[in-house]
């Protein structure tokens, strides 16, 4: 004979609910650092690409 359909209220939990969901934290040593540009080099970047220019 085939068991009853089993239903979602009849399936015990793992673990309580534990309030509101956080979304994992990135893992710092995997960023790559930014390179931050000196006002000259920024300005021969900003030359050599006349498409940026606004």
């Amino acid at each position: 004979m085939k068991p009853p359909p089993k239903r979602l209220s009849d399936l015990k939990g793992g673990s309580p609910p534990t309030g509101v969901y956080a979304p994992p934290t990135p893992k710092v040593s995997r960023q790559k650092k930014a390179k931050v540009l000196t006002p000259a080099e920024k300005a021969a970047f900003l030359a050599s690409r006349p498409d940026l220019k606004p």
